[in-house]
């Protein structure tokens, strides 16, 4: 099975980037949204394996996002890994405290992001 994984970034160039090396290098199905309410349209109208979600952004941040999809019915389960530019630690625990999977730091490798999501949840990459 190919994971499904939903972008959520309001900046396109990021989108396009995280798209390339998931599809492209991993041959995953990526969903692209530029804020929250493409986000639970995108979760809404097919269950992704893992939602990659930016933390700033402008309408409504990666935290408010993260409240609006564990409201969703099973959004108690479903995997989400913020992506940030702010990569200090203590920011890092943070997040984490909020109840998601993990945390990728940007700038980020799109030729590893498959497998740094992976080892994020535990998945083995073939």
């Amino acid at each position: 099975m190919t994971p499904h994984v939903p972008i959520v970034d309001d900046e396109a160039a990021i989108r396009l980037v995280a798209r390339l090396g998931l599809e492209r290098v991993a041959g995953w199905t990526v969903t692209e949204a530029g804020g929250a309410d493409e986000a639970i349209a995108a979760v809404g109208r097919r269950r992704p394996d893992v939602v990659l979600l930016d933390v700033m952004m402008p309408l409504t941040d990666g935290p408010r996002t993260l409240e609006r999809l564990r409201a969703l019915p099973g959004g108690d389960e479903l995997p989400v890994v913020f992506l940030t530019a702010k990569a200090q630690q203590s920011e890092i625990v943070r997040l984490r405290s909020l109840g998601v999977d993990g945390v990728i730091s940007k700038p980020f490798d799109p030729m590893k992001l498959a497998d740094d999501l992976a080892g994020v949840l535990g998945w083995e990459r073939v």
